[in-house]
């Protein structure tokens, strides 16, 4: 739920994060991306020297997911299939130095809470970028080997 300053509240209403908080929280991740040897330079190839634009678009995309502001007017799963260098190891990494990140800079009640979301969205992306419906099929036939 959320009260009149979009703070995404607990049944008993104490303040789970902020908008401060969250913006903490984004700067502090994408500052461990960009010194990251495996994801830095896959997000430097896309960003470049735009970070500030990408980080206020992550900025306004978590106040979206967390305090349901609906701020963020984007298509992530768009975005994230373009990047065909990707694969789901930069997920795991991805995830790994979010966590990390979370737990450092939150308390551990809205760590939880991004962290969680955050598995949920990595879950979906990847879903969208790498699931083949046809491999998974229990109708298909085994391929059949010519020669």
């Amino acid at each position: 739920m959320t009260d009149s300053q979009g703070v995404w509240c607990k049944d008993d209403d104490r303040p789970v994060t902020d908008e401060a908080k969250i913006e903490r929280l984004v700067r502090a991740f994408y500052t461990r991306i960009r010194a990251d040897a495996v994801l830095g330079p896959i997000f430097d190839g896309v960003i470049g020297d735009n970070w500030e634009p990408h980080l206020l678009k992550m900025i306004d995309f978590w106040s979206s997911v967390m305090l349901t502001t609906g701020r963020y007017k984007g298509q992530p799963m768009r975005a994230h299939l373009k990047l065909k260098q990707v694969t789901p190891k930069h997920f795991d990494r991805w995830l790994m130095l979010f966590r990390e990140t979370a737990e450092q800079v939150c308390a551990p009640e809205a760590a939880e809470r991004f962290i969680e979301k955050a598995g949920r969205i990595a879950e979906s992306l990847q879903l969208g970028m790498f699931f083949k419906p046809v491999l998974h099929d229990p109708e298909r036939k085994e391929p059949r080997l010519v020669g």
